[in-house]
């Protein structure tokens, strides 16, 4: 499923979340761009978090040789975070309905602070 971010013109590939469930089965890498205190309440695991905000300064975090699926609350932030990326020529897909529709399939979650 794609879609055409709103004033940009520019297609942005995405997923629900049964297919990252899937992927994330084969260690694909999911980036988390929610700020600290969401991702301290509850993330998906395995996850790599770099808020959006910071996100320009630490591209050299961005693994270039893969996929990147980002995931935010509800997709709005991801939405963004996947344009920048791949404005910078990395591959990254959306995660539509971000953790609260990971939240709402059931499925599980990790919570607390991370060190």
């Amino acid at each position: 499923m794609a879609r055409t971010s709103e004033g940009s013109g520019v297609e942005t590939p995405e997923i629900g979340v049964d297919a990252l469930d899937d992927l994330l089965a084969t260690r694909a890498t999911l980036l988390d761009v929610r700020e600290p205190v969401e991702y301290a309440a509850c993330r998906i695991s395995g996850t790599h978090h770099i808020p959006l905000a910071d996100l320009p300064d630490r591209l050299g975090e961005i693994p270039l040789d893969r996929s990147i699926y980002v995931i935010c609350a509800k997709g709005e932030r991801s939405r963004a975070a996947v344009d920048l990326l791949r404005r910078q020529g990395i591959s990254a897909v959306n995660v539509a309905g971000g953790t609260a529709a990971w939240i709402e399939s059931g499925r599980a979650v990790e919570t607390g602070e991370t060190t």
